[in-house]
C-alpha cells in the first residue's frame, strides 16, 4: 500500500498529516505511526495527524503522539490541520473542527491560523509550580533564565513522577520577559523530549503567568525555540474565556510512503 502525506510545521513543532477521509490508512497500527514519526527510520515528526470526515463539523483531527499512541489536544497540530484541511477544500475562512476534547473554532488571520481552545476554569498549585489543562495537561514552572534549564533531564524527571506517573504530563519552563511577554521551553510527553514549540503548552503558560500575576496583559507574545506565538484570553471571576492561540502553520513538503508487509 502506498499513501500520500504532507509534512507541516507550526513554529518548529512538526507533523506528518494524511487525508484519511476514506478510512484507508491503518490508523490502529501504532508501530507504523511511531516509525513515520521517527527521525532516523521514518519521515520524522513530533506527531501524526489524520484528517477524517465528521458529521458535526468540517473535519475531525485525529492526533497521535510520536510514540504512535493517540493523544489529547495538540495546539500547533490543530493550526496545521486547519491549514491543510483548507487546502483540501474542506473549509472556508471560518472553520469548525472536532478534536479529542470536542469542537473548536478557527480562522485565518493574514498568513496565520488562530484557533479557540476551551475555557479554563480549573488549575492546581503543586509546590512552586502550577498545573493547568488546556486540552492537554501541563506542568508550569517559572524560572529566571529559561535558556539555562536542562529541559531534557529536568522535564523527564517531572513528567512521569508524582502525581503524574504513567499518564504523564507536559512540562513547561517559563521566563517572564515583559508584562505581555514570555519565553517558553517545553518537554512533551509522548515525544519524551523537548520540542521547538508546544501550542497548548504556551497557552497554559500564558494563563498561568496571568493567574499568578506575573503578567498583566490579556494578549501575550510568547517566544519559543521555533518562533513566536500569540495567546489571548479574557480573564473573569470564573476563570479564562475566549482563549485563542495564533501563529504560523507552514507546509514543508509532500511525499508518499509505501507500507510493506513482513
Amino acid at each position: 500500500m502506498i499513501f500520500s502525506f504532507v509534512k507541516y510545521q507550526g513554529t518548529g513543532n512538526d507533523f506528518v498529516i494524511v487525508d484519511n477521509r476514506d478510512s484507508s490508512f491503518p490508523i490502529k497500527d501504532h508501530a507504523l505511526i511511531a516509525q513515520l514519526c521517527h527521525r532516523n527510520y521514518g519521515i520524522g515528526a513530533d506527531g501524526f495527524i489524520a484528517i477524517e470526515s465528521d458529521t458535526t463539523s468540517d473535519f475531525f483531527m485525529r492526533y497521535f503522539n510520536a510514540d504512535g499512541h493517540e493523544g489529547s489536544l495538540c495546539g500547533n497540530g490543530s493550526r496545521c490541520a486547519v491549514h491543510y484541511a483548507h487546502a483540501l477544500g474542506l473549509t472556508q475562512k471560518e472553520v469548525v473542527f472536532r478534536a479529542a476534547d470536542g469542537l473548536h473554532q478557527a480562522q485565518f488571520v493574514g498568513k496565520e491560523v488562530a484557533f479557540s481552545l476551551h475555557d479554563v476554569s480549573k488549575w492546581e498549585t503543586r509546590d512552586k509550580a502550577l498545573f493547568i489543562d488546556t486540552g492537554s495537561p501541563h506542568h508550569i514552572a517559572f524560572v529566571d533564565d529559561v535558556a539555562a534549564v536542562d529541559v531534557a533531564t529536568t522535564g523527564a524527571a517531572i513528567a512521569h513522577s508524582a502525581p503524574y506517573y504513567a499518564d504523564g504530563t507536559n512540562v513547561n519552563f517559563v521566563e517572564v520577559t515583559a508584562a505581555d511577554g514570555l519565553n517558553v521551553r517545553t518537554f512533551e510527553r509522548g515525544v519524551e523530549a523537548e520540542t521547538l514549540s508546544c501550542g497548548t503548552g504556551v497557552t497554559a503558560a500564558a494563563i498561568g503567568a496571568h493567574l499568578s500575576k506575573r503578567v498583566t496583559a490579556e494578549k501575550i507574545s510568547i517566544h519559543t525555540k521555533g518562533g513566536i506565538l500569540t495567546v489571548s484570553f479574557t480573564a473573569t471571576s470564573n476563570g479564562y474565556k475566549a482563549v485563542v492561540l495564533q501563529g504560523p502553520a507552514t507546509p514543508v513538503y509532500k511525499g508518499q510512503w509505501e507500507i510493506t508487509t513482513k
